[in-house]
């Protein structure tokens, strides 16, 4: 996997906008999801199997609480796929992986918590076209006829209602990326998509390298870049005020924005400007 450090704002803007535009259509257009984490060392291994290791077969379990004492939110959710994407947005551990279509939301993700500013953070990039190659041809098929790269809730429906018969579309492990109809502004403004492994006793990160080498990067955000990053993501308007639209964004803004993280951030900055740099070649 590529790993590309970014040293501030304009670098991350750089390594985002390289290459995205498009002489076909004469815009700014690339391939790319992504997905923010805040620290370096937190793998691409979902909730399931982070908080259900010990048994990952608690996953029916979890479903069936989550349907039967969520039923006044979701009693109208037909797909059974929208309400598991219903239930990764809100916490519950699932075998699904939070994605988004905008490299400043996965920043966010990736400077949020205040408390993770003591490790580096980074931003997973990854081509769609590449994730493409691994899937059954059945499920490539479909896609080419919709000419897309991302499963709707109705292609899915079409070739599985349910985890079981997701799981028999193919002897060998493979992942899809699907987008749920907007439930909520909060879907909607995370412009979110979601990974899902066809087994979840295997590793997705490792799937995920094996198939996608070429196209999988991973942007490394200092500690020290952090603040300003984070910083002037707000001026953009993306925090937690349009993250998680209500009472609660509102809030988690306000103690972040209140911060007393200045003077940390301040002498970063004045060490940094007084560093020289100096070539012995010359």
């Amino acid at each position: 996997m590529k790993e590309i450090v970014v040293n501030n704002f304009k670098e991350l803007q750089d390594v985002i906008f390289k290459d995205c535009f498009d002489p076909k259509t004469m815009r700014y257009r690339d391939n790319c999801i992504y997905r923010g984490i805040e620290d370096i060392s937190f793998s691409l291994n979902p909730k399931l199997n982070r908080i259900c290791a010990h048994n990952l077969n608690l996953e029916e379990a979890v479903i069936r609480s989550f349907r039967k004492y969520g039923y006044a939110d979701i009693k109208d959710t037909g797909s059974f796929w929208q309400v598991l994407a219903m239930g990764q947005h809100y916490g519950l551990p699932t075998r699904l992986l939070d994605w988004t279509y905008s490299p400043f939301v996965a920043a966010h993700f990736a400077t949020e918590n205040i408390n993770a500013y003591n490790q580096d953070g980074a931003i997973y990039t990854l081509d769609l076209g590449e994730a493409q190659k691994q899937l059954p041809e059945v499920l490539k098929k479909e896609l080419a006829v919709h000419d897309t790269q991302i499963f709707t809730i109705s292609l899915l429906d079409k070739h599985a209602e349910n985890l079981k018969e997701f799981e028999a579309l193919s002897e060998e492990p493979f992942f899809i990326f699907y987008e749920p109809a907007s439930g909520s502004d909060r879907m909607a403004n995370q412009y979110a998509l979601f990974s899902m492994c066809s087994k979840t006793d295997v590793s997705f990160e490792e799937l995920l390298e094996k198939n996608c080498e070429e196209s999988l990067k991973k942007i490394i955000l200092p500690k020290e870049a952090k603040l300003e990053i984070r910083d002037k993501l707000d001026y953009i308007n993306i925090s937690e005020r349009l993250i998680y639209p209500g009472l609660d964004g509102i809030c988690r803004w306000i103690t972040r924005r209140y911060a007393d993280l200045g003077p940390i951030y301040n002498q970063n900055h004045q060490a940094n400007k007084q560093k020289v740099c100096y070539n012995t070649d010359v």
